[in-house]
Protein backbone atom coordinates (compact mmCIF):
# COMPACT_ATOMS: atom_id res chain seq x y z
CA UNK A 1 0.00 0.00 0.00
CA UNK A 2 1.67 3.57 -1.17
CA UNK A 3 0.79 6.91 0.65
CA UNK A 4 -0.45 9.30 -2.46
CA UNK A 5 -1.35 12.57 -1.47
CA UNK A 6 -3.52 14.25 -4.15
CA UNK A 7 -3.44 18.03 -4.23
CA UNK A 8 -6.83 19.71 -5.21
CA UNK A 9 -10.31 18.33 -5.15
CA UNK A 10 -11.28 19.10 -8.61
CA UNK A 11 -13.07 16.60 -11.12
CA UNK A 12 -9.79 15.16 -12.56
CA UNK A 13 -8.05 14.92 -8.92
CA UNK A 14 -11.12 12.74 -7.73
CA UNK A 15 -11.17 10.61 -9.98
CA UNK A 16 -7.26 9.64 -9.57
CA UNK A 17 -8.40 9.67 -5.87
CA UNK A 18 -11.05 6.56 -6.42
CA UNK A 19 -9.24 5.04 -8.95
CA UNK A 20 -5.97 5.24 -6.61
CA UNK A 21 -7.90 3.87 -3.38
CA UNK A 22 -9.43 0.98 -5.01
CA UNK A 23 -6.29 0.03 -6.02
CA UNK A 24 -5.22 -0.06 -2.16
CA UNK A 25 -3.53 2.90 -2.16
CA UNK A 26 -4.15 5.12 0.99
CA UNK A 27 -5.26 8.44 -0.43
CA UNK A 28 -5.44 11.93 0.81
CA UNK A 29 -6.43 14.94 -1.00
CA UNK A 30 -5.73 18.33 0.49
CA UNK A 31 -8.01 21.41 -1.22
CA UNK A 32 -7.90 24.66 -0.41
CA UNK A 33 -10.84 25.55 -0.77
CA UNK A 34 -13.77 24.80 1.47
CA UNK A 35 -15.22 22.46 -1.31
CA UNK A 36 -14.88 20.19 -3.70
CA UNK A 37 -15.29 19.90 -7.55
CA UNK A 38 -12.52 23.02 -8.71
CA UNK A 39 -15.02 25.11 -11.39
CA UNK A 40 -17.94 22.20 -11.65
CA UNK A 41 -19.23 25.02 -9.26
CA UNK A 42 -23.28 25.78 -7.77
CA UNK A 43 -24.42 29.10 -6.80
CA UNK A 44 -27.84 29.09 -4.24
CA UNK A 45 -30.37 31.77 -3.08
CA UNK A 46 -33.47 32.14 -2.19
CA UNK A 47 -34.72 28.53 -3.34
CA UNK A 48 -32.95 28.72 -6.92
CA UNK A 49 -30.17 26.74 -7.44
CA UNK A 50 -27.31 27.52 -10.57
CA UNK A 51 -24.61 25.19 -12.04
CA UNK A 52 -21.92 27.94 -12.32
CA UNK A 53 -19.64 25.60 -14.23
CA UNK A 54 -20.52 23.01 -16.80
CA UNK A 55 -23.94 22.96 -17.88
CA UNK A 56 -24.25 19.64 -20.03
CA UNK A 57 -22.14 16.16 -20.30
CA UNK A 58 -20.84 14.81 -23.07
CA UNK A 59 -18.79 11.48 -22.99
CA UNK A 60 -21.15 10.26 -20.24
CA UNK A 61 -19.32 6.22 -20.68
CA UNK A 62 -15.98 8.27 -18.80
CA UNK A 63 -17.87 8.49 -15.52
CA UNK A 64 -19.79 5.32 -16.46
CA UNK A 65 -16.22 3.48 -16.57
CA UNK A 66 -14.91 5.63 -13.24
CA UNK A 67 -17.83 4.04 -11.15
CA UNK A 68 -17.86 0.69 -12.86
CA UNK A 69 -13.83 0.62 -11.72
CA UNK A 70 -14.50 1.53 -8.27
CA UNK A 71 -17.49 0.32 -7.04
CA UNK A 72 -20.60 -1.77 -7.08
CA UNK A 73 -23.51 1.08 -7.58
CA UNK A 74 -23.19 2.28 -11.31
CA UNK A 75 -23.53 6.10 -12.32
CA UNK A 76 -26.78 5.99 -13.06
CA UNK A 77 -27.72 4.33 -9.74
CA UNK A 78 -25.60 7.67 -8.00
CA UNK A 79 -27.30 10.77 -10.64
CA UNK A 80 -30.27 10.34 -12.38
CA UNK A 81 -28.58 11.24 -16.12
CA UNK A 82 -30.93 12.50 -19.02
CA UNK A 83 -30.47 13.10 -22.41
CA UNK A 84 -31.39 16.45 -23.51
CA UNK A 85 -33.37 16.60 -26.85
CA UNK A 86 -33.23 18.69 -28.80
CA UNK A 87 -29.17 18.83 -28.00
CA UNK A 88 -29.62 22.87 -28.79
CA UNK A 89 -31.28 25.39 -30.30
CA UNK A 90 -29.17 27.84 -32.08
CA UNK A 91 -30.41 31.75 -32.54
CA UNK A 92 -28.78 33.17 -35.41
CA UNK A 93 -27.98 36.96 -36.22
CA UNK A 94 -30.32 37.19 -39.30
CA UNK A 95 -33.18 35.52 -36.96
CA UNK A 96 -33.12 31.88 -38.22
CA UNK A 97 -33.69 29.33 -35.89
CA UNK A 98 -33.07 25.60 -35.68
CA UNK A 99 -33.24 23.11 -33.21
CA UNK A 100 -30.62 19.94 -33.10
CA UNK A 101 -31.66 16.71 -32.38
CA UNK A 102 -29.64 15.24 -29.73
CA UNK A 103 -27.86 12.61 -31.40
CA UNK A 104 -29.46 12.24 -34.80
CA UNK A 105 -27.42 12.48 -38.19
CA UNK A 106 -30.48 12.26 -39.85
CA UNK A 107 -32.19 14.31 -37.76
CA UNK A 108 -29.99 16.94 -37.83
CA UNK A 109 -29.50 16.96 -41.62
CA UNK A 110 -33.55 17.27 -41.43
CA UNK A 111 -33.42 20.27 -39.24
CA UNK A 112 -30.97 22.24 -41.33
CA UNK A 113 -32.42 21.69 -44.42
CA UNK A 114 -36.09 22.92 -43.08
CA UNK A 115 -34.51 25.83 -41.27
CA UNK A 116 -30.91 27.27 -43.88
CA UNK A 117 -32.85 25.56 -46.91
CA UNK A 118 -31.71 22.59 -49.03
CA UNK A 119 -28.44 21.60 -49.35
CA UNK A 120 -27.59 23.20 -46.14
CA UNK A 121 -28.05 19.77 -44.00
CA UNK A 122 -26.19 17.49 -46.09
CA UNK A 123 -22.97 20.10 -46.18
CA UNK A 124 -23.12 19.62 -42.69
CA UNK A 125 -23.46 16.10 -42.63
CA UNK A 126 -20.66 15.65 -45.05
CA UNK A 127 -18.33 17.88 -42.84
CA UNK A 128 -19.59 15.44 -39.58
CA UNK A 129 -18.18 12.40 -41.63
CA UNK A 130 -14.51 14.38 -42.30
CA UNK A 131 -14.95 15.23 -38.58
CA UNK A 132 -15.39 11.09 -37.57
CA UNK A 133 -12.18 10.53 -39.50
CA UNK A 134 -10.20 13.23 -37.23
CA UNK A 135 -11.95 11.77 -34.35
CA UNK A 136 -10.96 8.13 -35.29
CA UNK A 137 -7.39 9.51 -35.81
CA UNK A 138 -7.15 10.82 -32.65
CA UNK A 139 -9.42 9.65 -29.76
CA UNK A 140 -6.99 7.01 -28.81
CA UNK A 141 -3.64 9.12 -28.41
CA UNK A 142 -5.85 12.39 -26.91
CA UNK A 143 -8.36 10.48 -24.66
CA UNK A 144 -7.57 7.32 -23.45
CA UNK A 145 -3.40 6.97 -23.46
CA UNK A 146 -0.44 9.07 -21.78
CA UNK A 147 1.12 11.55 -23.79
CA UNK A 148 3.33 9.30 -26.32
CA UNK A 149 7.25 9.98 -25.46
CA UNK A 150 7.14 11.08 -29.29
CA UNK A 151 4.85 13.55 -28.71
CA UNK A 152 6.08 15.61 -31.54
CA UNK A 153 4.19 13.03 -34.26
CA UNK A 154 0.97 14.46 -32.78
CA UNK A 155 1.44 17.80 -34.23
CA UNK A 156 3.54 17.32 -37.58
CA UNK A 157 0.09 15.62 -39.24
CA UNK A 158 -3.32 17.64 -39.38
CA UNK A 159 -5.77 14.58 -38.83
CA UNK A 160 -8.75 16.41 -39.93
CA UNK A 161 -8.69 15.07 -43.95
CA UNK A 162 -8.07 16.94 -46.78
CA UNK A 163 -11.47 18.31 -48.90
CA UNK A 164 -11.89 16.80 -52.15
CA UNK A 165 -12.33 19.77 -54.87
CA UNK A 166 -14.09 17.40 -57.98
CA UNK A 167 -13.60 20.11 -60.54
CA UNK A 168 -9.59 20.72 -60.40
CA UNK A 169 -9.39 17.39 -59.76
CA UNK A 170 -6.88 18.41 -56.27
CA UNK A 171 -6.87 18.33 -52.57
CA UNK A 172 -7.08 20.90 -50.42
CA UNK A 173 -6.15 20.52 -46.91
CA UNK A 174 -7.62 22.81 -43.46
CA UNK A 175 -5.36 23.80 -41.31
CA UNK A 176 -7.08 26.06 -39.27
CA UNK A 177 -10.90 25.67 -38.10
CA UNK A 178 -12.31 28.79 -39.56
CA UNK A 179 -10.84 26.89 -43.40
CA UNK A 180 -13.18 24.74 -42.60
CA UNK A 181 -15.86 26.88 -42.36
CA UNK A 182 -15.09 29.12 -45.14
CA UNK A 183 -14.47 26.05 -48.13
CA UNK A 184 -16.86 23.39 -47.13
CA UNK A 185 -20.03 24.82 -45.32
CA UNK A 186 -20.84 27.64 -47.46
CA UNK A 187 -23.66 29.41 -45.62
CA UNK A 188 -22.49 31.97 -42.59
CA UNK A 189 -24.98 30.52 -40.26
CA UNK A 190 -23.38 26.74 -40.80
CA UNK A 191 -20.08 28.20 -40.36
CA UNK A 192 -21.46 30.25 -36.98
CA UNK A 193 -22.43 27.20 -35.86
CA UNK A 194 -19.24 25.61 -36.20
CA UNK A 195 -17.29 27.99 -34.53
CA UNK A 196 -19.40 28.45 -31.68
CA UNK A 197 -17.97 24.94 -30.49
CA UNK A 198 -14.55 26.03 -30.50
CA UNK A 199 -15.58 29.16 -28.66
CA UNK A 200 -17.36 27.57 -25.89
CA UNK A 201 -14.67 26.08 -25.37
CA UNK A 202 -12.03 29.64 -25.14
CA UNK A 203 -11.07 28.69 -28.60
CA UNK A 204 -10.18 30.89 -31.38
CA UNK A 205 -11.26 29.79 -34.54
CA UNK A 206 -9.05 31.57 -36.50
CA UNK A 207 -5.89 30.12 -34.31
CA UNK A 208 -7.01 26.40 -33.84
CA UNK A 209 -5.82 23.85 -35.81
CA UNK A 210 -9.05 21.98 -38.13
CA UNK A 211 -8.74 18.92 -35.88
CA UNK A 212 -11.29 21.00 -33.27
CA UNK A 213 -13.59 19.85 -35.79
CA UNK A 214 -13.93 16.83 -33.08
CA UNK A 215 -15.48 19.10 -31.13
CA UNK A 216 -18.92 19.51 -32.63
CA UNK A 217 -18.58 15.64 -33.40
CA UNK A 218 -18.46 14.61 -29.80
CA UNK A 219 -22.11 16.30 -29.45
CA UNK A 220 -23.50 14.33 -32.37
CA UNK A 221 -21.85 11.01 -31.94
CA UNK A 222 -22.62 10.71 -28.14
CA UNK A 223 -25.34 13.33 -27.41
CA UNK A 224 -25.69 15.98 -24.76
CA UNK A 225 -26.59 15.10 -21.08
CA UNK A 226 -27.98 16.63 -17.73
CA UNK A 227 -27.90 15.31 -14.36
CA UNK A 228 -31.31 16.29 -12.67
CA UNK A 229 -29.86 18.71 -9.92
CA UNK A 230 -27.26 20.17 -12.11
CA UNK A 231 -24.30 18.86 -12.87
CA UNK A 232 -23.12 19.86 -10.04
CA UNK A 233 -24.60 16.88 -8.39
CA UNK A 234 -21.95 14.53 -10.76
CA UNK A 235 -18.95 16.29 -8.60
CA UNK A 236 -20.84 15.20 -5.15
CA UNK A 237 -21.27 11.82 -6.56
CA UNK A 238 -17.84 11.37 -7.29
CA UNK A 239 -16.62 12.59 -4.51
CA UNK A 240 -18.87 10.27 -1.57
CA UNK A 241 -17.61 7.42 -4.25
CA UNK A 242 -14.19 8.88 -3.16
CA UNK A 243 -15.25 8.76 0.51
CA UNK A 244 -16.72 5.58 0.17
CA UNK A 245 -13.44 4.28 -0.94
CA UNK A 246 -11.80 5.35 1.88
CA UNK A 247 -10.29 8.66 0.47
CA UNK A 248 -9.47 11.30 3.04
CA UNK A 249 -10.10 14.99 2.32
CA UNK A 250 -9.05 17.82 3.97
CA UNK A 251 -10.49 21.02 2.87
CA UNK A 252 -8.88 24.71 3.76
CA UNK A 253 -5.11 22.86 3.81
CA UNK A 254 -3.07 24.67 1.02
CA UNK A 255 -0.36 23.24 0.04
CA UNK A 256 2.56 25.55 -0.52
CA UNK A 257 5.75 23.25 -1.30
CA UNK A 258 6.37 19.47 -3.04
CA UNK A 259 9.28 18.17 -1.09
CA UNK A 260 11.87 15.81 -2.46
CA UNK A 261 14.50 13.90 -1.53
CA UNK A 262 17.24 12.34 -3.63
CA UNK A 263 15.52 13.86 -6.65
CA UNK A 264 12.01 12.61 -5.88
CA UNK A 265 9.00 13.33 -4.74
CA UNK A 266 8.17 12.62 -1.02
CA UNK A 267 5.12 14.58 0.02
CA UNK A 268 3.67 18.56 0.59
CA UNK A 269 4.03 20.69 3.04
CA UNK A 270 0.98 22.97 3.86
CA UNK A 271 0.70 26.28 4.92
CA UNK A 272 0.66 25.50 8.51
CA UNK A 273 3.78 24.20 7.98
CA UNK A 274 2.63 20.47 8.34
CA UNK A 275 4.54 18.37 6.33
CA UNK A 276 2.86 15.24 5.17
CA UNK A 277 5.44 12.12 3.62
CA UNK A 278 4.08 10.40 0.82
CA UNK A 279 5.18 7.42 -2.14
CA UNK A 280 3.48 9.31 -4.69
CA UNK A 281 2.21 13.32 -5.26
CA UNK A 282 -0.33 13.80 -7.29
CA UNK A 283 -0.65 17.67 -8.53
CA UNK A 284 -3.09 20.16 -10.12
CA UNK A 285 -1.72 22.72 -12.82
CA UNK A 286 1.76 21.87 -14.26
CA UNK A 287 2.32 25.26 -14.17
CA UNK A 288 1.50 25.32 -10.14
CA UNK A 289 3.03 21.98 -9.52
CA UNK A 290 6.66 24.03 -11.27
CA UNK A 291 5.93 27.09 -8.29
CA UNK A 292 5.34 24.04 -5.53
CA UNK A 293 8.67 22.14 -7.04
CA UNK A 294 10.28 25.96 -7.90
CA UNK A 295 11.74 23.63 -10.47
CA UNK A 296 11.09 25.31 -14.33
CA UNK A 297 12.31 22.32 -16.16
CA UNK A 298 9.74 19.64 -15.21
CA UNK A 299 8.76 19.02 -18.75
CA UNK A 300 11.56 20.84 -20.76
CA UNK A 301 13.71 18.70 -23.00
CA UNK A 302 13.93 14.80 -22.67
CA UNK A 303 12.76 13.38 -19.93
CA UNK A 304 14.97 11.15 -17.96
CA UNK A 305 14.48 7.98 -17.25
CA UNK A 306 11.26 6.03 -17.64
CA UNK A 307 9.39 9.25 -17.64
CA UNK A 308 8.04 10.37 -21.25
CA UNK A 309 9.03 13.89 -23.06
CA UNK A 310 5.97 16.33 -23.08
CA UNK A 311 5.83 19.64 -24.17
CA UNK A 312 5.61 22.67 -22.66
CA UNK A 313 2.93 25.00 -22.72
CA UNK A 314 3.23 26.98 -25.43
CA UNK A 315 2.52 30.99 -25.70
CA UNK A 316 -0.52 29.86 -27.98
CA UNK A 317 -2.17 27.29 -25.80
CA UNK A 318 -2.07 29.56 -22.36
CA UNK A 319 -5.28 31.05 -21.24
CA UNK A 320 -6.58 33.96 -22.79
CA UNK A 321 -10.38 33.72 -21.59
CA UNK A 322 -12.55 32.91 -18.98
CA UNK A 323 -16.25 32.88 -18.59
CA UNK A 324 -18.76 35.20 -17.72
CA UNK A 325 -21.63 33.27 -16.38
CA UNK A 326 -25.13 35.13 -15.46
CA UNK A 327 -27.29 33.47 -12.86
CA UNK A 328 -30.78 34.39 -13.61
CA UNK A 329 -33.86 34.26 -10.42
CA UNK A 330 -37.03 34.62 -12.74
CA UNK A 331 -40.44 35.01 -12.20
CA UNK A 332 -43.23 33.37 -13.82
CA UNK A 333 -42.97 29.73 -15.21
CA UNK A 334 -40.72 28.00 -17.95
CA UNK A 335 -42.86 28.04 -21.22
CA UNK A 336 -43.88 24.19 -22.17
CA UNK A 337 -41.31 23.07 -24.89
CA UNK A 338 -38.92 25.29 -24.43
CA UNK A 339 -35.22 23.97 -25.55
CA UNK A 340 -32.93 23.12 -22.26
CA UNK A 341 -29.92 25.41 -23.94
CA UNK A 342 -30.13 27.61 -26.88
CA UNK A 343 -27.56 29.43 -28.14
CA UNK A 344 -27.47 33.04 -29.13
CA UNK A 345 -24.73 33.90 -31.64
CA UNK A 346 -23.51 37.42 -31.97
CA UNK A 347 -24.30 39.73 -34.90
CA UNK A 348 -20.90 39.97 -35.57
CA UNK A 349 -18.14 37.07 -34.87
CA UNK A 350 -15.19 39.51 -35.96
CA UNK A 351 -16.19 41.94 -33.34
CA UNK A 352 -16.10 39.57 -30.99
CA UNK A 353 -13.16 37.47 -31.49
CA UNK A 354 -11.20 40.21 -31.31
CA UNK A 355 -12.58 41.35 -28.23
CA UNK A 356 -11.54 37.83 -26.29
CA UNK A 357 -8.20 36.75 -28.23
CA UNK A 358 -6.43 40.27 -29.25
CA UNK A 359 -8.43 43.10 -26.26
CA UNK A 360 -10.27 44.88 -28.95
CA UNK A 361 -13.37 46.58 -28.30
CA UNK A 362 -16.08 45.18 -26.36
CA UNK A 363 -18.56 43.14 -28.85
CA UNK A 364 -22.07 45.29 -28.07
CA UNK A 365 -24.15 41.35 -28.00
CA UNK A 366 -21.75 38.51 -27.35
CA UNK A 367 -22.40 34.83 -28.17
CA UNK A 368 -24.42 33.77 -25.36
CA UNK A 369 -25.06 29.99 -24.19
CA UNK A 370 -28.81 30.11 -22.55
CA UNK A 371 -29.58 27.00 -20.01
CA UNK A 372 -33.08 26.65 -18.93
CA UNK A 373 -33.25 22.95 -17.51
CA UNK A 374 -36.95 22.03 -16.95
CA UNK A 375 -35.86 20.71 -13.49
CA UNK A 376 -37.91 21.01 -10.22
CA UNK A 377 -34.88 21.01 -8.08
CA UNK A 378 -33.64 24.10 -9.41
CA UNK A 379 -36.08 26.55 -8.36
CA UNK A 380 -38.27 27.44 -5.57
CA UNK A 381 -41.38 26.17 -7.07
CA UNK A 382 -42.96 25.64 -10.34
CA UNK A 383 -44.23 29.64 -10.42
CA UNK A 384 -40.37 30.27 -10.93
CA UNK A 385 -37.36 29.72 -13.41
CA UNK A 386 -33.75 29.21 -12.93
CA UNK A 387 -31.57 30.26 -16.06
CA UNK A 388 -27.93 30.77 -16.53
CA UNK A 389 -26.10 32.77 -19.13
CA UNK A 390 -22.99 32.15 -20.34
CA UNK A 391 -20.52 33.56 -22.52
CA UNK A 392 -16.32 33.40 -23.02
CA UNK A 393 -14.68 36.49 -22.36
CA UNK A 394 -10.98 37.86 -22.15
CA UNK A 395 -9.40 36.57 -18.86
CA UNK A 396 -7.70 39.09 -16.04
CA UNK A 397 -4.75 39.28 -18.22
CA UNK A 398 -6.77 41.17 -21.05
CA UNK A 399 -9.24 43.04 -19.30
CA UNK A 400 -9.82 44.69 -16.04
CA UNK A 401 -13.13 42.76 -14.59
CA UNK A 402 -12.09 44.51 -11.54
CA UNK A 403 -13.12 47.98 -12.81
CA UNK A 404 -16.44 49.87 -11.20
CA UNK A 405 -19.55 48.24 -13.30
CA UNK A 406 -17.22 46.16 -15.98
CA UNK A 407 -18.89 42.91 -14.84
CA UNK A 408 -22.85 44.48 -14.56
CA UNK A 409 -22.16 46.15 -18.08
CA UNK A 410 -21.24 43.25 -20.08
CA UNK A 411 -24.19 41.06 -17.47
CA UNK A 412 -26.66 43.76 -19.48
CA UNK A 413 -24.78 43.03 -23.20
CA UNK A 414 -25.92 39.06 -22.05
CA UNK A 415 -29.04 39.38 -20.84
CA UNK A 416 -29.87 41.63 -23.67
CA UNK A 417 -28.82 38.84 -26.17
CA UNK A 418 -29.93 35.96 -24.02
CA UNK A 419 -34.24 38.69 -24.63
CA UNK A 420 -34.15 36.35 -28.51
CA UNK A 421 -34.43 33.29 -26.81
CA UNK A 422 -36.37 33.97 -23.71
CA UNK A 423 -39.33 36.63 -24.35
CA UNK A 424 -39.68 39.32 -22.11
CA UNK A 425 -37.01 38.04 -20.28
CA UNK A 426 -35.77 41.59 -18.44
CA UNK A 427 -39.12 41.64 -17.06
CA UNK A 428 -39.10 39.16 -15.45
CA UNK A 429 -35.70 39.07 -13.18
CA UNK A 430 -36.11 39.30 -9.79
CA UNK A 431 -31.99 39.22 -9.02
CA UNK A 432 -29.53 38.44 -10.82
CA UNK A 433 -25.59 37.53 -9.94
CA UNK A 434 -22.79 38.06 -12.03
CA UNK A 435 -19.89 36.05 -12.22
CA UNK A 436 -16.40 36.43 -13.80
CA UNK A 437 -12.95 35.23 -14.54
CA UNK A 438 -12.12 37.30 -10.73
CA UNK A 439 -14.38 34.61 -9.23
CA UNK A 440 -12.50 31.49 -11.48
CA UNK A 441 -9.20 32.80 -10.20
CA UNK A 442 -10.22 32.88 -6.51
CA UNK A 443 -12.55 29.84 -6.61
CA UNK A 444 -9.89 26.98 -8.38
CA UNK A 445 -6.74 29.13 -8.53
CA UNK A 446 -6.59 29.17 -12.40
CA UNK A 447 -4.14 31.85 -13.04
CA UNK A 448 -6.41 34.82 -14.84
CA UNK A 449 -9.37 33.15 -14.38
CA UNK A 450 -8.59 30.69 -17.73
CA UNK A 451 -10.58 28.18 -18.86
CA UNK A 452 -8.54 24.85 -19.69
CA UNK A 453 -9.29 23.71 -23.31
CA UNK A 454 -9.00 20.07 -24.91
CA UNK A 455 -6.10 18.90 -26.21
CA UNK A 456 -5.55 19.33 -29.48
CA UNK A 457 -3.34 17.44 -33.07
CA UNK A 458 -2.61 18.96 -35.17
CA UNK A 459 -0.69 22.76 -35.20
CA UNK A 460 3.10 21.45 -34.41
CA UNK A 461 1.39 20.22 -30.83
CA UNK A 462 1.12 23.90 -29.76
CA UNK A 463 -2.49 22.31 -28.69
CA UNK A 464 -1.26 19.34 -26.59
CA UNK A 465 -0.98 19.84 -22.74
CA UNK A 466 1.59 18.66 -20.80
CA UNK A 467 2.08 15.23 -20.15
CA UNK A 468 0.93 13.59 -16.65
CA UNK A 469 4.32 12.45 -15.79
CA UNK A 470 6.87 14.86 -14.54
CA UNK A 471 10.31 14.98 -14.79
CA UNK A 472 10.40 14.47 -11.20
CA UNK A 473 9.95 10.88 -10.16
CA UNK A 474 6.67 10.27 -8.38
CA UNK A 475 5.18 13.68 -8.76
CA UNK A 476 2.52 13.40 -11.46
CA UNK A 477 -0.08 15.98 -12.81
CA UNK A 478 -3.77 16.04 -13.16
CA UNK A 479 -6.78 17.96 -14.63
CA UNK A 480 -7.75 20.48 -17.45
CA UNK A 481 -4.22 22.32 -17.43
CA UNK A 482 -2.15 18.56 -17.89
CA UNK A 483 -2.92 15.85 -20.50
CA UNK A 484 -5.83 15.44 -22.43
CA UNK A 485 -6.94 18.99 -21.82
CA UNK A 486 -10.13 20.62 -20.18
CA UNK A 487 -13.75 19.51 -20.04
CA UNK A 488 -15.27 17.12 -17.68
CA UNK A 489 -14.67 14.20 -19.67
CA UNK A 490 -11.11 15.03 -20.35
CA UNK A 491 -11.03 15.55 -16.72
CA UNK A 492 -11.95 11.98 -15.96
CA UNK A 493 -9.63 10.17 -17.96
CA UNK A 494 -6.74 12.24 -16.68
CA UNK A 495 -7.67 11.09 -13.32
CA UNK A 496 -7.74 7.77 -15.11
CA UNK A 497 -4.29 7.88 -16.93
CA UNK A 498 -2.75 9.10 -13.48
CA UNK A 499 -3.98 5.95 -11.91
CA UNK A 500 -2.74 3.84 -14.83
CA UNK A 501 0.67 5.37 -14.54
CA UNK A 502 0.85 4.82 -10.96
CA UNK A 503 -0.35 1.23 -10.53
CA UNK A 504 1.23 -0.08 -13.45
CA UNK A 505 4.50 1.97 -14.00
CA UNK A 506 5.35 4.49 -16.92
CA UNK A 507 4.80 1.78 -19.10
CA UNK A 508 0.79 1.77 -18.67
CA UNK A 509 -0.25 2.61 -21.93
CA UNK A 510 -4.51 3.39 -21.23
CA UNK A 511 -7.36 1.10 -20.59
CA UNK A 512 -7.77 -1.62 -23.66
Amino acid sequence: MARIVVIGAGMGAMAAAARLAVAGHRVTVYERAATYGGAVGRFVRDGFAFDTGPGLLQLPAVYRDLFVKTGKEPLEACVDLVQVDPAARHVFADGTEVSLPNASRAGVVSALDGALGAGAGERWGDFLVRAREAWDRTRRPLLEEPLWPDWQVLGEREPYPALRQRRLLRTRTATRLSEVGAWELGDPRLTALLESYALAYGLDPGAVPASAAVLPYMEHAFGAWYVRGGIRELARAVHERCVARRVEFVFGAEVVAVTEKDGRATGVELRDGTVTDADFVVGGPPELLKGLTGRDDLYAGEAPGPHPASPSPSPSASPSCGKAVVCLALRGPREAGAAHRTVVHTADRAEELDHIFEAGAAAPRPTVWVDRPDDPLLRPDDAHESVVLTATVPSLARHDWAAAGAADAFADRMVAAAERAVPELRGRVLWREVRTPLHTERETGAAGGGVPAPALAGAGGTRLRPGNATRIPGLFAVGGWAHPGGGLPHAGMSGSLVAGLIVEGPDFRGSQ
